[in-house]
């Protein structure tokens, strides 16, 4: 919910530096929205949220539990309508964030796209819209399209056209375009979400795309950015995007823990990992199987592992496993 000024408000972006900390004698006590663990909040779940009996049964299904911190900071504050900045590492599950946090705010209307969600890549959007379709799976009245480059954008105008949805998700360049021909309006929009915000913003040509599409937006709304690397230069450039947002920002290195997720490995070559993965997928018994490869792009299989937290941004990590 920010002010929505000409032109170089945005465009502006140089800031002051951030006040330092003044050195005390006695060192202060932590701030409540700097995070310094990822374990997950075991006193609580996701029912403690008050969140629709649909989006509680598809969490269910999913086979979590319990909220990891970020979740736990974040969600309570998102699903009331407030502006988050929030940057942590991958896995720690800020895609719940905005999923839960949206889904929850939901009153789908005919016509109408209220909640829009922009990433940098096509397949991070493509991931992104699955993390809608499943948790939305028992609210059928809400619709989600994800919109990129690289496909033909008659498709994408006939879907708006004739089975307008409720949720987008895409790339900057391919949704200014859409507004640009008057296929897709953005003035019923309620929830305006960037995810992995750095690489949008730190790009001269995708920020001016983000900049014009957020000014073509109603000023009442609410405003979303996360990313697993949120430098200090760049967070002044959010802010300008927000009115007073939630922060939380996880920056110990040493901290990657993931408790209550069991990891194993095998040791083999190359040329026998494919046949070994099929074998013990035929048979072992697993809640929420992950894949992790050596390259970034499309998960190999569904994401998580036997954890509390939420695994969809383990989609995004580049780790060598079998």
């Amino acid at each position: 919910m920010a002010e929505q000024d000409v032109e170089n408000d945005l465009l502006d972006y140089d800031e002051e530096e951030e006040p330092q900390a003044p050195q005390e004698s006695t060192p202060a006590p932590p701030k409540k929205d700097i995070k310094g663990s990822y374990v997950s909040i075991h006193s609580s779940g996701f029912r403690d949220f008050l969140l629709k009996p649909e989006l509680l049964r598809a969490i269910v299904d999913c086979g979590f539990e319990h909220p990891s911190e970020v979740q736990h900071e974040c969600i309570p504050q998102a699903i009331l309508g407030m502006d988050v900045l929030c940057q942590a590492k991958s896995g720690m599950g800020k895609t719940a964030v905005f999923v839960l946090a949206t889904l929850q705010q939901i009153e789908p209307v005919n016509g109408q796209v209220t909640v829009l969600v922009m990433c940098h890549t096509r397949e991070l959007a493509f991931q992104i819209s699955k993390e809608y379709e499943r948790f939305s799976k028992y609210m059928p009245s809400v619709k989600v399209s994800v919109f990129f480059g690289g496909l033909s954008i008659k498709k994408d105008e006939e879907v708006l056209k004739k089975n307008c949805p409720h949720v987008v998700v895409g790339t900057p360049g391919r949704i200014l375009a859409l507004v640009r021909n008057r296929s897709f309006s953005l003035k019923n929009v309620k929830h305006f979400v960037l995810d992995e915000c750095d690489k949008m913003l730190e790009q001269l040509d995708m920020r001016r795309d983000v900049q014009e599409i957020f000014r073509l937006t109603p000023h009442e709304k609410q405003c979303m950015m996360f990313s697993a690397t949120l430098s200090k230069d760049i967070r002044p450039v959010c802010r300008k995007f927000m009115q007073d947002p939630m922060e939380v920002f996880v920056d110990d290195e040493t901290k990657l823990t993931l408790h209550g997720l069991q990891q194993y490995y095998v040791k083999l070559k190359d040329s026998e990992k494919n046949r070994k993965l099929f074998d013990l997928l035929d048979v072992l018994e697993f809640n929420q199987p992950v894949t992790l490869s050596a390259v970034q792009g499309f998960p190999a299989a569904d994401p998580g592992g036997h954890q509390s937290v939420w695994p969809g941004d383990g989609h995004r990590a580049s780790q060598h496993c079998l």
